[in-house]
């Protein structure tokens, strides 16, 4: 695992050298390449101008900001640049909050921070421990890529958690989405809230204890490597029906009624083993199994 930023967690004047890692896996990602169906060939990408059908080159393009139709301002790299603020490699604290009292809509990408080198250790352990026994975490600021951005900074484990948030501007509010903002949704009833209640209180759960496996991604990885070695893919027609419209009151009983009861003497583990899954092979492996026998 690499690093892709160094500098420090800096707040008053403590400063904490740290590494930051991605913590999302992008390795797994499956991409796929856009090519010519006649032989293959990978389609390029080719800069355009949809005014006088000029193919263009990369020192012939500005960048410019539409301030009315077909309005443009063009604004040099040196205006930019005189307006960026300079990276200090530095992630400045500027306060200490709840984690609940950020909205889930402001978090963004996920890193991970580990202390740079033997000397920042007491202090990156310190700041962590700080912050779970006041139940806080930490907000603050760096300069990445010219930009400014804001970062949450968050215990983990042994570790602290680093992830960058939405400015105010960026983010929408819930009662802005139509159907929301009338404010015509019905409440329900109170025989309705009870029976919602006992349905949620016999699906409790833990987040060890969800699937939290890619079901679609095994099956696509696997297809893809059938095909690679040679096998054949069977396709079949997706089958799709419409959900029939049912009383609210009849699905909620007949949701409890599906629902397994518990036992009486039953206790979820403290420490639940993550999920196994049982890959399905995909009809190309079953095609190419059968090409084999032959």
């Amino acid at each position: 695992m690499r690093s892709i930023w160094k500098g420090a967690i800096s707040f008053l004047l403590v400063s904490i050298p740290v590494k930051v890692y991605n913590a999302i896996e992008t390795s797994e990602k499956i991409q796929f390449n856009q090519l010519h169906g006649d032989d293959f060939g990978p389609i390029g990408y080719e800069k355009r101008c949809k005014k006088c059908n000029l193919v263009v080159s990369s020192d012939q393009i500005v960048k410019g900001y539409q301030h009315a139709p077909e309005q443009y301002v063009v604004v040099s790299p040196e205006e930019i640049a005189s307006i960026t603020p300079e990276s200090n490699q530095s992630i400045e604290i500027i306060g200490f909050l709840k984690p609940a009292d950020i909205p889930t809509t402001y978090f963004d990408a996920s890193y991970f921070a580990a202390p740079d080198g033997a000397a920042a250790t007491k202090a990156y352990t310190l700041l962590r421990e700080v912050m779970k026994r006041t139940e806080r975490i930490a907000i603050g600021k760096v300069i990445l890529r010219e930009r400014e951005e804001l970062i949450a900074i968050s215990p983990e484990g042994d570790g602290l958690i680093l992830q960058k948030l939405h400015y105010r501007h960026e983010v929408r509010v819930i009662e802005s989405v139509p159907g929301i903002s009338s404010n015509k949704l019905t409440p329900p009833n109170t025989t309705e809230l009870d029976l919602a209640e006992n349905l949620v209180n016999n699906m409790l759960t833990s987040f060890a204890e969800i699937d939290t496996i890619d079901h679609f991604h095994s099956a696509l990885k696997q297809l893809l490597e059938t095909k690679a070695a040679g096998g054949t893919v069977e396709v079949k027609a997706a089958k799709t029906a419409a959900a029939p419209v049912i009383d609210i009151m009849s699905a909620l009983q007949a949701s409890l009624n599906a629902r397994p009861k518990p036992k009486a003497n039953e206790t979820l583990p403290s420490e639940p083993s993550a999920p196994t899954l049982t890959l399905v092979s995909p009809p190309a492996v079953a095609s190419k199994k059968k090409k084999k026998t032959a």
